[in-house]
């Protein structure tokens, strides 16, 4: 049974609105991030951004991908959340309420994707930079 080619204009759409969303998903966690924005937007949220249908996103963002467009969110989410877990001047708690989570769901967040609870991650890469600096001095 023959198969009928993709037109290469087809693909560079689907690669266009791949690199759509990931900038506009950048673009909504820095304003998190920055205290611009209070609210996390959905996928959906995504699609009208980008005046398509939410389930065309998702399709393409897979085909493109391989992944789907809450494996971006939610990676690119957990590494804002290491960044801001770093800063000693802010709690978990705050760290939590800044990307829009109740401090209960940003531990259940970050324990699912990192592997650790946040005050984990953070006594750790605090030890990993304490003996980082230890190694410079006695070098």
């Amino acid at each position: 049974m023959p198969t009928t080619p993709i037109p290469k204009k087809l693909l560079a759409r689907q690669h266009e609105i791949t690199a759509d969303f990931l900038r506009a998903l950048d673009r909504h966690l820095a304003d998190i991030a920055s205290g611009e924005a209070t609210e996390m937007l959905e996928i959906r949220d995504f699609a009208d951004q980008l005046h398509i249908h939410p389930t065309h996103l998702s399709n393409t963002i897979k085909l493109t991908t391989g992944h789907a467009p809450c494996y971006f969110f939610e990676a690119r989410i957990l590494d804002l959340a290491r960044l801001l877990l770093l800063d000693s001047s802010r709690s978990v708690a705050d760290v939590a309420q800044s990307l829009t989570y109740d401090p209960s769901n940003f531990t259940k967040f970050f324990k699912r994707f990192a592997g650790v609870t946040p005050k984990q991650y953070r006594e750790q890469a605090w030890e990993a930079q304490r003996l980082a600096k230890s190694e410079t001095v006695t070098i």
